[in-house]
């Protein structure tokens, strides 16, 4: 979708995405496999020296060197493979905290995820340090993009030597990427125009939100939520969308608060489902899956029973660190009250935790 409006006598192109993000030119590379939900969120630390007050990291990982590949905490870098493939990765969102603290660590995961699965699978990479060694050894070791991401604090005087130095001398897309922080426009109007014209290739500007770790900070220093339904600060979006409006020629995207949620983690469930489903599963558009359980204390007694009720063996699968068997939902409402075992209705994540949403009980005998 685009929106045509006029400012000083020029003509406004903005492509309007999917609830309500934008952006003045094409969508960077790191942010494409984003949208189709095909990018793995690596977490190679929550360490970071930089402080910003709105970090939005969890309490778990905030300020801690743990690692987690989407919502899989892993203890050795090669777990993150498993991740990847059980979504079918095409590229990897390399974060944290700030991966620059453990610079040998990321050079390996960025080593193994290109070593495993091609050049073909970008890599980009946050963060708040402009430093040209570690930028070159990033991309040496096959880093696709970098993006900085500077404290408000520096934003309208940013030194932008290292970052041009980057841009010119790597072979790396380089961005900036920051928040739009109400009552903050001029600082942000001068990081955009200094960053644009040091020549990156795009400048992407999130909707300033609240999250679990700033949220009691953020109150305090009289920030709002955009309406009832959000986490979105109100008047961030149309600061972002100001701005773009402003400068026309410059690669700005805006990337919503409810982007995220709406369509880069249901699209990435909905590829982890379809991949991890079994036949005794239904994939819902949202991207759980539904499942019949059944509870018992001697699964090996339960399956038995479950095949003298014809239940095929390829609609069941036996669960035996849950301690129950698995079920086709259809299967099991017709036969529950047959059975002297609870049985339920199960909703769950693909994740590799498998984070149960729902539990609705059947009749039993």
């Amino acid at each position: 979708m685009f929106i045509k409006t006029s400012h000083h006598h020029l003509l406004i192109i903005l492509k309007k995405y999917e609830y309500c993000s934008a952006s003045n030119g094409p969508l960077p590379e790191g942010c494409r496999h984003c949208t189709n939900g095909s990018k793995m969120v690596l977490l190679i630390t929550g360490r970071c020296d930089t402080g910003c007050f709105y970090c939005p990291i969890s309490p778990s990982k905030k300020g801690k060197d743990v690692m987690y590949a989407n919502e899989r905490r892993i203890f050795r870098l090669e777990e993150m493979i498993e991740e990847a493939e059980s979504m079918d990765a095409t590229g990897t969102g390399i974060t944290g905290g700030d991966p620059l603290t453990v610079m040998e660590r990321t050079v390996s995961a960025i080593k193994i995820l290109k070593e495993h699965f091609g050049q073909s699978h970008h890599l980009h990479l946050y963060t708040s340090v402009a430093d040209f060694a570690k930028a070159s050894e990033l991309c040496g070791a096959g880093l696709d993009e970098i993006r900085f991401h500077p404290p408000m604090s520096v934003w309208d005087s940013m030194d932008f030597k290292e970052i041009s130095k980057i841009v010119s001398e790597t072979s790396m897309d380089v961005g900036i990427e920051v928040p739009a922080i109400p009552c903050n426009g001029q600082k942000l109007e001068r990081l955009v125009v200094s960053a644009a014209e040091t020549g990156v290739n795009f400048i992407n500007i999130n909707e300033f939100e609240f999250s679990e770790s700033n949220w009691d900070m953020m109150e305090r220093m009289g920030y709002k939520v955009k309406n009832d339904l959000s986490s979105a600060v109100a008047g961030s979006e149309e600061e972002a969308i100001g701005l773009m409006k402003k400068y026309p020629k410059y690669p700005i995207h805006f990337c919503s608060s409810v982007f995220k949620d709406g369509v880069q983690l249901r699209k990435r469930l909905i590829r982890m489902a379809d991949i991890a489903a079994g036949r005794y599963e239904i994939v819902t558009e949202d991207g759980t899956l539904i499942k019949g359980t059944v509870c018992a204390d001697d699964l090996d007694e339960a399956v038995a029973l479950l095949s003298e009720l014809r239940v095929p063996k390829n609609l069941m699968y036996i669960d035996r660190e849950r301690n129950r068997i698995d079920v086709a939902p259809w299967k099991l409402r017709r036969i529950s009250k047959k059975l002297p075992y609870l049985s339920y209705i199960v909703e769950e994540y693909p994740t590799f935790d498998r984070m149960e949403v729902e539990r609705t009980p059947l009749a039993h005998k």
